[in-house]
């Protein structure tokens, strides 16, 4: 006698970061992006499942994201969010490419092994020029994106 046992996967409960009271804050697209006093900037994923963005709706978002933060590049402490599929080839690509311009170093919190696949298979088929690495808090990711916040 065979005894079926239904084991359902249930993504861990994401605590994602505060927005201090203080600050102010910009609403992208899928998240919600904000510098600290030091000039570090957050991101924390709108709750839900991300809207699917053609390359032309990536293209605004990317405009909009570099009028935010002016003609530099920034340290970057971002929530992953455990909703979101793997780019396409193309996308990531793309999304790559624009990362390039903006980014001194990025910090990505996530407990999710979803999140965490997904950012290795971004990351690892095409490695940043800048410093990238992956926390389970947000201390040790700050603690770590201040010393490249020079």
């Amino acid at each position: 006698m065979w005894i079926s046992i239904h084991a359902e996967y249930v993504e861990p409960k994401i605590i994602p970061m505060e927005i201090p009271p203080n600050v102010t804050t910009h609403e992208m697209t899928s998240s919600i992006i904000w510098f600290d006093e030091d000039g570090i900037l957050y991101s924390v994923p709108k709750p839900g499942k991300p809207p699917e963005l053609s390359m032309d709706e990536i293209m605004v978002e990317m405009d909009k994201f570099k009028k935010l933060i002016g003609n530099k590049k920034v340290c970057m402490v971002s929530h992953a969010n455990p909703n979101s599929r793997p780019p396409s080839k193309s996308e990531r690509d793309t999304i790559a490419e624009l990362i390039n311009d903006v980014t001194k170093a990025m910090a990505i919190v996530t407990t999710s092994p979803v999140s965490r696949m997904i950012a290795n298979l971004f990351f690892g088929l095409k490695p940043p020029p800048y410093p990238a690495k992956m926390f389970s808090n947000e201390k040790e990711a700050v603690d770590w994106i201040r010393q490249y916040n020079k």
